[in-house]
């Protein structure tokens, strides 16, 4: 796909400022700032933490400089500024840049922002069409309102460790639950964005990484609260038919198999596989009989899938209108031709690492541009453009970096 560089992004023009920490927040500012918005990241007192986040368990994310691949991703396309909120030029900076600004957004407790004066009530009294985002890990009201949580404790706690289908919790990575909630928030703001342009308020919005959670698991949590039942279920191959189920082929690699409703598709199943024989045996006549047998037939086909090479089998299956799919991982996914032909992992010149992929923006607009433009910021790097922008002298910029009020 083509780019096209003339393009504005669709939110060109809309003055985002964040003062939040880790992925859940800074994340959905980097949305925004990919959909052309100016994001302007506020540091304050002690800097953004995940700026020395370098490692998680066996995950190395160090860059040289004591820099942070984790920073990076979840502070791309923003300015930066370094302010001392807690002075009182400082704070009028802050409030100056409320002020012109469409957005805010924030992930710190409750009770920190009321001690900041950072909550709704006295923001909105410095710009009333203000949307005002707050991103939690439990959600604004209820006994847990002010608790902190990071993305493995939203997972606990959602039930979301069960959806992998493993017998015991498993921690789906890599900060995937904080990647949702920061799609989330940025669905939010746009939709109130939109009632902006519509009715001329502002507003505050509320997400949470367990409300993110749940309404990732919308399917599996409406079978909960209607049936009674727990809907995560281990998945056990034997227990699966061979017309939903993953098989190792010669070359090592898996193949996964979804098909619905099975007994359209047995057929030619069968046939591509060369088990045409399996047609006429009574005991796989229908999507019954495979369910009660599927031990068995899930071991036949293990047999008939080692006989040739993952490729292999997927040309078979395309030629027969079958769905199948490679089980890929990650580095696959980086040269697989349907990802590179939709732009969904796109050439960055990154300053560390030189060329690389990145992820590019996952929707297309026919009359916008969207995606990556600058991957992380220093502290305070933009602090003099921004100041400027505000009115302020170069002198007296100076003046407030002697004070140590920015930097």
């Amino acid at each position: 796909m083509e780019h096209q560089e003339n393009q504005k992004g669709p939110l060109a023009g809309v003055r985002v400022v964040e003062y939040a920490v880790f992925h859940a927040g800074p994340g959905a500012a980097s949305i925004l700032g990919e959909l052309g918005a100016d994001v302007v990241k506020v540091e304050s007192g002690i800097a953004d933490p995940s700026r020395g986040w370098t490692s998680v368990g066996s995950m190395d994310f160090a860059l040289p400089g004591n820099q942070s691949v984790a920073f990076q991703v979840s502070n791309r396309n923003k300015r930066g500024l370094f302010v001392q909120l807690k002075t009182e030029q400082g704070r009028k900076i802050f409030d100056h840049l409320i002020a012109g600004a469409d957005v805010f957004i924030t992930n710190l407790r409750k009770t920190s922002l009321s001690e900041r004066k950072l909550d709704y009530a006295p923001l909105r009294q410095i710009n009333a069409k203000l949307i005002y985002a707050a991103v939690s890990g439990y959600g604004p009201n209820g006994p847990d309102s002010d608790l902190g949580a990071y993305d493995p404790l939203g997972q606990a706690r959602s039930g979301l460790m069960y959806a992998a289908g493993q017998q015991e919790p498993c921690v789906l990575n890599l900060a995937l639950l904080d990647q949702v909630a920061a799609i989330a928030t940025s669905h939010a703001i746009l939709t109130a964005l939109f009632v902006r342009e519509r009715e001329g308020v502002g507003q505050q919005v509320d997400v949470s990484l367990l409300s993110s959670a749940l309404w990732m698991m919308y399917p599996n949590m409406y079978f909960a609260g209607t049936s009674g039942k727990d809907p995560n279920m281990a998945w056990n191959r034997l227990d699966n038919s061979p017309l939903r189920n993953r098989f190792r082929c010669k070359d090592g690699r898996w193949i996964m198999s979804t098909h619905h409703p099975e007994d359209k598709y047995w057929p030619a199943f069968c046939e591509a596989t060369g088990q045409g024989r399996l047609l006429s045996d009574a005991r796989f006549i229908d999507e019954q009989g495979r369910k009660a047998h599927c031990q068995e037939l899930v071991a036949l086909f293990d047999d008939v899938f080692a006989q040739k090479s993952c490729d292999e089998w997927m040309r078979i299956f395309l030629d027969a209108g079958l769905m199948f799919s490679p089980v890929q991982r990650n580095l696959d996914v980086l040269s697989d031709p349907q990802v590179d032909a939709n732009d969904y992992m796109v050439d960055f010149d990154h300053p560390v690492y030189g060329k690389v992929k990145i992820p590019g923006y996952p929707f297309h607009f026919s009359e916008n541009s969207a995606g990556v433009r600058t991957i992380g910021i220093k502290i305070g790097e933009h602090t003099d453009q921004i100041l400027t922008e505000l009115g302020y002298s170069q002198e007296k910029i100076d003046r407030l970096k002697a004070r140590g009020v920015v930097r």
